[in-house]
């Protein structure tokens, strides 16, 4: 992908080969998109990693501001894979996505002076990121939402949630569908989704933000993460039990 930046009379142009952008889920993962929980490993150093990722982000938004072109260049090397794949997972159109990237490596250039370090860099690129992509969906209108309500739980007369079965897919998906079914069916399932949920869960099951990071890039509170990414996650699974011939309930 080649992206360009101009303004006035300045004009810089860069080409990196993002990482590759297919839905690549495999069929244990796929199970796992509709569960309930999720398991996160804190890797030893990750904190120091964490940390040493800010200075340098520090670093090069700095040299950004003073109008390196060059830092520029260094954090769409660093950057434009990952946000390639965020676009597009919650897009699903490679032009829209390469229009959407060029969009937001626009306004890193334009705005990095208004960034003053509130937040991570990293969550503001994925906010513009997320917000440019839900911006194309707002304005192409090409987003078919379903109602969730006809693949969720149903609820009992004392207000409890029913208990779906536990069923052991494994069997099933591995004899009626290939690994690429599979996720023609997850990506069709993901497409259903109402934008900022399909964004929520991206980042989540996809990203593996946390919830934490997760509200700071969407705007919203963690409380409201976890009950969308819950409520999402329910339609899902339903979604695939539904697809793979058993109950959504």
């Amino acid at each position: 992908m080649k992206t360009v930046v101009q303004h006035g009379e300045t004009l810089i142009s860069f080409s990196h080969n993002v990482a590759n952008s297919s839905f690549s889920m495999g069929r244990r993962q796929a199970v796992a998109m509709g569960s309930e929980l999720t398991v996160r490993t804190s890797l030893p150093g990750r904190a120091a990693r964490r940390r040493k990722t800010e200075t340098d982000d520090a670093r090069l938004i700095g040299r950004v501001k003073d109008g390196d072109h060059d830092a520029l260049e260094t954090i769409f090397k660093i950057y434009s894979g990952k946000l390639y794949n965020i676009a597009h997972r919650i897009l699903g159109e490679a032009a829209d996505t390469e229009e959407v990237i060029q969009d937001v490596f626009w306004t890193v250039y334009r705005k990095a002076k208004s960034f003053q370090g509130n937040s991570q860099f990293s969550t503001w690129l994925y906010r513009l990121t997320v917000n440019a992509a839900l911006g194309k969906i707002r304005s192409s209108k090409k987003n078919k939402e379903v109602e969730y309500d006809e693949f969720l739980p149903k609820f009992q007369e004392d207000g409890h949630h029913s208990v779906r079965p536990v069923v052991d897919w494994s069997d099933t998906l591995d004899e009626k569908y290939a690994k690429h079914e599979l996720q023609e069916l997850l990506a069709q399932a993901l497409a259903q989704l109402k934008p900022l949920d399909k964004s929520v869960v991206v980042l989540s099951d996809l990203e593996s933000l946390c919830d934490k990071e997760i509200a700071a890039t969407l705007g919203l509170t963690v409380s409201a993460v976890k009950t969308r990414l819950h409520r999402t996650r329910l339609f899902l699974r339903g979604k695939l039990a539904v697809q793979l011939g058993y109950s959504a309930a």
